[in-house]
């Protein structure tokens, strides 16, 4: 592992990482916010996976976390969307390839040798950050916005016992009922839609599976709301199973990082609460 950068901020240190992943076969690049904490000491983490064509960059440096990170004493983490270089695949659509990866595990030729983004954030990531970095494995969440909301949904959902809290900003719900997800999905998994379920929050509810609880904020003017996102599909999943969420449609805000930022400070308040409880 080697440091890109490191900078004072919050009361705490925001460092930007690289290294060779495994899985992908490629250098990965992710961000770390470390609050000021006493010798010794471990903290909690929060992830958060980013959506489509982003990098770690984005919620890095737009995403307004670090002030209320300092504030509650809580490591920030965010990996890439996908694996990058010259020679992995590439789609010349935003939706597909390099910054489109899905948290998936491809199987079809050719993104099964480098889109292991699910193994990636899964296992790879962090033993990485266990080994480096003063966190409390036992006392994790996950974040994400829309493609990343989907990741976080769905990674928590078949890990219910890693992570004590579950949030999404404006999440793809449903990539199985989404033509985002139509794509993605078939393109890196195939044809079969059986095994895209392991992919899709709203199939994981319905085949059984629970978290404790989940907070969604989707704000009403998201342009992609009703034909990505289908927020009212998760609704009726988490009703149908009895799963207990919290999902907030916010008046007025869309799909940017103006929305994200706006309420991320909730959103770590929330986690906060459940990771030091």
């Amino acid at each position: 592992m080697e440091q890109v950068s490191s900078n004072r901020s919050h009361r705490g240190t925001q460092g930007v990482y690289t290294h060779q992943s495994c899985e992908t076969g490629t250098p990965m690049t992710f961000s770390v916010f470390v609050p000021d904490h006493a010798a010794g000491a471990k903290l909690p983490v929060l992830w958060y996976l980013s959506g489509l064509t982003c990098t770690h960059g984005n919620v890095t440096e737009k995403g307004e976390f670090r002030a209320a990170c300092a504030e509650h004493g809580v490591i920030f983490i965010a990996p890439d969307t996908s694996p990058r270089g010259d020679d992995v695949p590439d789609d010349e659509a935003h939706d597909f390839g390099k910054g489109a990866g899905f948290y998936v595990d491809a199987t079809q030729a050719p993104w099964s040798q480098h889109f292991r983004m699910r193994s990636y954030i899964e296992s790879e990531l962090p033993a990485l950050i266990a080994k480096h970095f003063p966190v409390d494995m036992a006392r994790q969440g996950i974040t994400g916005h829309s493609m990343g909301g989907h990741g976080a949904l769905t990674i928590a959902l078949r890990n219910p016992n890693r992570f004590r809290s579950v949030s999404a900003f404006a999440p793809i719900v449903s990539p199985l009922n989404c033509p985002w997800g139509e794509k993605a999905l078939g393109g890196y998994l195939g044809p079969d839609r059986a095994t895209w379920r392991a992919y899709d929050a709203c199939a994981l509810i319905d085949d059984g599976a629970r978290l404790p609880e989940l907070l969604i904020d989707q704000g009403d003017a998201d342009n992609f709301l009703e034909t990505q996102l289908r927020t009212s599909l998760l609704e009726a999943a988490c009703a149908r199973a009895g799963q207990r969420a919290t999902i907030r449609m916010q008046p007025v805000y869309d799909h940017s990082f103006y929305f994200i930022s706006t309420f991320m400070a909730d959103h770590i308040a929330w986690h906060a609460q459940r990771l030091h409880g």
